[in-house]
């Protein structure tokens, strides 16, 4: 399934998009890393289960580029997506598997 043209999403950027995972609608969040690696994690912050997009699509960063819960101010350094501050330091976003190919970023491994 194709989440986002790799065009679409700038180098250190952040994108939401909703894809199916374990068979559920999901709001995901979408990274592209300075080198041009995706990783992808469910919109969902560990700590009380809410979205961490302050509105649909948009999300806080830190001055040193990490994201920023919107609710609860927990931060999550990137690419890694691990809590590195707030009520929930020490867990991590759960990750969605993607990976691109012709030049799009799509759900699941590649295979």
């Amino acid at each position: 399934m194709v989440l986002v043209p790799l065009e679409g999403l700038p180098p250190d950027s952040l994108h939401a998009c909703d894809a199916p995972v374990d068979g559920e609608n999901e709001p995901l969040i979408l990274y592209r890393d300075p080198q041009g690696g995706v990783r992808a994690w469910l919109n969902v912050c560990p700590h009380a289960g809410r979205r961490l997009d302050f509105a649909p699509g948009r999300f806080l960063r830190s001055k040193g580029g990490d994201l920023v819960c919107a609710v609860h101010g927990a931060t999550f350094a990137l690419p890694q997506g691990n809590c590195v501050a707030g009520p929930c330091r020490g867990d991590c976003l759960r990750a969605v598997p993607v990976h691109v190919a012709d030049g799009e970023v799509r759900l699941g491994e590649a295979g």
